[in-house]
């Protein structure tokens, strides 16, 4: 029996070959008028933030911090909390509100019970924002710390001042952010706060960026805790947010814990950490199986799941490391069981595509086309109906929250699933095999396609 020839070199290149990311911090900088690199955020708003910060700690007032619940936001808030306590402020004025299951910042029942802590100051973090009236009735100060897409000046709630990192590249973390902020105004805070730092930057960049100027010199950090170990205690601290129990509260007392004691084995044996990121472990694995369907254009491929747990996020980045074609770019999951009548979607820009901007491609799909009404009856556009929930967060990490109605309209609008030929609203023929361009002909954009194909 004859030998099969190894496969050549080009074969093996081509079945190897991963689309290359650039170094995130090479991303070029803007610069000011003289020259300067704008890095992390413009220094106007850099000394605002500073100046509000000092002025919490001096004034004496109690102080609202709202965190994310993430590792970004939630370490943001802890170093924010280690500044306030050093420059002096006395613990009972400081008080942490998170956000509940399924809601934002900007929601009435979020509104009143962060009023009822009354506080002076508010300082929010990793939030992201939009235009609104105060964050709370009573007379206040706020701050927001972000890097979130924000398009104006006037994306922030009214009389709110802020800190954006979003058109600054290399975009910093607000964990980031919020430690050259903060690490200015302390001495003690750089050391105690560096390893906060780099979990929250590693929640939201992934692990394999390069701490290298114009990101701060974390060698010391790495020399105390092992990259494994920073990385485990990411995992750990996201796991209770995703969890349908949402015990975030867990994961923001395990890093105010460590923020004091400095012992990362203590947060990585927390077993309220354990147990949330065991179940989301077991909800990812029940869920992320579920096959794509594909837009007509070939541009988007969407997952639906059911599930209570916060996993459409964790899912899309993994799909989004998988799937690819020449004019694939985006990987939405959208979970139809996290909170009832609505459908909360996270959207993954392809590993290796260059230029998307999933905020704008999905304002496209949904300022393109509307849908009657029944009996002609007034709607409003398809945009104005998804609501100000709807393309949320970053444009290569978006998501947001619509109702089921919308959503279904939406996908109906893309084409999920059709078959390639097929006109909108045309009705499928029953007759299979037929030529090119019939509408019976079966949709190209299969996810057999997907992986087989070598074009990133």
């Amino acid at each position: 029996m004859k030998r099969k020839a190894p496969p050549s070199k080009t074969a093996l290149a081509a079945k190897k070959a991963r689309p290359e990311v650039p170094d995130y911090h090479l991303t070029p900088s803007t610069r000011g008028e003289a020259g300067e690199i704008v890095w992390p955020a413009p220094k106007d708003q850099m000394d605002t933030a500073r100046d509000f910060i000092l002025e919490c700690a001096k004034g004496n007032k109690r102080i609202l911090i709202v965190p994310d619940k993430d590792a970004d936001g939630l370490t943001s808030g802890v170093i924010v909390y280690c500044t306030l306590r050093a420059l002096g402020l006395p613990e009972d004025l400081i008080s942490v509100h998170h956000v509940q299951r399924a809601n934002s910042i900007f929601s009435d029942s979020e509104r009143a019970a962060m009023a009822s802590k009354n506080p002076s100051f508010i300082i929010v973090l990793d939030q992201g924002s939009r235009p609104s009236p105060p964050l709370i009735p009573q007379p206040h100060q706020t701050l927001i710390i972000d890097h979130h897409y924000a398009p104006t000046s006037a994306s922030f709630p009214l009389e709110a001042v802020f800190c954006t990192a979003n058109a600054s590249p290399p975009v910093a973390t607000s964990s980031l952010l919020t430690y050259i902020l903060c690490t200015a105004l302390h001495p003690s805070l750089r050391d105690r706060c560096a390893a906060l730092c780099v979990i929250g930057t590693h929640g939201d960049l992934g692990n394999s960026i390069k701490w290298e100027a114009p990101f701060p010199d974390m060698t010391a950090t790495f020399k105390q805790y092992t990259r494994k170990a920073l990385n485990d205690a990411v995992a750990l601290v996201n796991a209770p947010r995703r969890t349908a129990a949402y015990n975030v509260h867990a994961a923001w007392d395990a890093l105010l814990s460590f923020s004091d004691s400095g012992s990362l084995t203590e947060l990585l044996q927390n077993k309220d950490l354990l147990a949330a990121r065991s179940a989301v472990s077991a909800e990812v694995e029940r869920c992320t199986h579920s096959a794509p369907k594909f837009s007509a254009d070939g541009r988007i491929a969407v997952l639906r799941i059911a599930s209570q747990a916060q996993v459409h996020g964790v899912i899309a980045t993994r799909w989004a490391g998988h799937l690819k074609s020449e004019k694939l770019e985006v990987v939405m999951v959208a979970n139809e069981g996290y909170s009832e009548g609505k459908v909360h979607f996270s959207c993954r820009a392809v590993r290796g595509k260059k230029g998307v901007d999933i905020i704008a491609l999905l304002e496209e799909y949904a300022n393109a086309s509307d849908e009657p009404g029944k009996d002609g009856e007034e709607r409003g556009t398809l945009r104005a109906r998804l609501g100000e929930n709807f393309a949320q967060g970053h444009v290569q990490a978006s998501g947001g929250i619509v109702k089921a109605e919308e959503f279904e309209e939406l996908m109906r609008h893309m084409r999920v699933g059709e078959k390639v030929g097929k006109k909108p609203g045309e009705k499928t023929s029953p007759k299979k095999g037929g030529k090119k361009g019939d509408v019976g002909e079966r949709q190209k954009n299969t996810l057999t396609n997907y992986f087989s194909k070598s074009n990133g």
